[in-house]
């Protein structure tokens, strides 16, 4: 989460879309007065006690819209952005179980049944990696808050015209935080693509997205 006061912008770091590039990207360029909100690469706090107290980056629209001044939420320049759902929920779930999958536990077969055991776990689901992005950038309205809403299947360019219209220099962006994995529909059988589009309905619905064999 940044709120750039120098630039006028607001990026909502939506979880497993490039959100730590983007935010390192973005730093080099950040004023005095600007605020960050980070936990994975040292830690950043907004000076928004409620905010601050999540502990991550990664606050929706309706945590954050009603705790800004008026005038900075409607005159701020607002992005994030999205990434297909099931390619997310692989690299979500890799990510987390990163320390605790070795050796024969990352067959695509034993990944397949260990994301399902997940998702039958209610505490794993309420985690903020695996919540739907729509969660984090829809407003009370149940709106899409969001000024533009970039994608991580491309997103170098998208963020070169994000950056463009903040008037900021082009900025390459690294690869950070990235999960190796092969092609998301080798994780997939029917039922647990099933599963994965019921979690996540609404952010295929609203972004446009499908399975897509490779």
């Amino acid at each position: 989460m940044i709120v750039s006061h120098a630039h006028r912008f607001i990026f909502f770091a939506v979880p497993k879309t490039g959100t730590q590039a983007v935010r390192q990207a973005l730093s080099a360029h950040l004023g005095p007065d600007d605020w960050q909100q980070h936990a994975l690469y040292g830690q950043a706090r907004l000076p928004i006690p409620a905010l601050a107290a999540k502990g991550h980056g990664h606050l929706s629209v309706r945590e954050v819209a009603p705790r800004l001044e008026r005038d900075t939420w409607e005159n701020y320049f607002k992005f994030g952005f999205v990434r297909n759902p099931f390619e997310r929920f692989v690299s979500a779930y890799l990510f987390l179980f990163r320390n605790s999958l070795g050796g024969g536990q990352r067959e695509p077969k034993r990944i397949t049944e260990g994301m399902k055991a997940a998702l039958n776990r209610p505490k794993f689901r309420q985690r903020v990696l695996v919540a739907p992005q729509s969660e984090l950038l829809i407003d009370a309205m149940g709106e899409l808050a969001l000024d533009r809403v970039g994608r991580h299947e491309r997103l170098q360019a998208d963020f070169d015209e994000i950056a463009q219209c903040l008037g900021l220099p082009p900025m390459p962006l690294a690869k950070r935080n990235a999960t190796r994995h092969a092609h998301y529909s080798h994780y997939y059988d029917a039922e647990l693509k099933e599963m994965v589009a019921a979690l996540y309905g609404q952010d295929l619905t609203r972004f446009h997205y499908r399975f897509d064999q490779q």
